[in-house]
């Protein structure tokens, strides 16, 4: 169905009618859930927090033995967040804490090169969401300590990590 179809459709419908359907797409979605539950009451820190703490169990659980450390964990939260137009800061606020955490779990652990061309990746997406959203003067400090760390930890591809960091230059 196009958008102007539906248009048309919902037009056609009497209020009550649109009400019952809101309702119901409400009950049967969870993400129509999701993103009214957002609307109607943000509370931003709440959602950020939980991320962080799921983001930070990935890396060094309390449940489990073993680590995942994935980072699909923290996309699925970023992509949620751009998602449903939460600030940007606070975006970038998670992007930095995953890159943040995954550096204190590498130094005490071997890790695999598809965790370094990932965090490249993840370090990437940082950049240019701070510079799009000219949110440097603000994470300025701590996007630096992350790529000094990366230098000291002699984390692979850190040529990328360096081209990246050029991008805000």
């Amino acid at each position: 169905m196009s958008r102007r179809a539906l248009k048309k459709y919902l037009t056609g419908l009497k209020k009550p009618e649109l009400e019952e359907q809101m309702v119901d797409l409400y009950d049967r979605f969870p993400a129509v859930k999701q993103y009214y539950d957002f609307v109607f009451n943000p509370r931003e820190d709440k959602w950020v927090q939980e991320a962080k703490v799921k983001i930070s169990n990935e890396y060094f659980p309390l449940k489990r033995k073993k680590a995942r450390a994935r980072r699909s964990v923290a996309q699925k939260y970023i992509k949620q967040f751009l998602k449903l137009g939460m600030a940007p800061y606070l975006i970038a606020d998670v992007m930095l804490f995953n890159l943040e955490v995954a550096q204190s779990f590498s130094q005490k652990r071997n890790v695999p090169d598809a965790f370094y061309k990932s965090m490249l990746n993840s370090f990437k997406q940082l950049i240019h969401h701070v510079a799009f959203y000219e949110l440097l003067p603000d994470f300025k400090d701590r996007i630096i300590k992350v790529y000094n760390a990366t230098l000291e930890q002699k984390w692979e591809y850190s040529e990328g990590f360096t081209r990246a960091l050029d991008i805000i230059d």
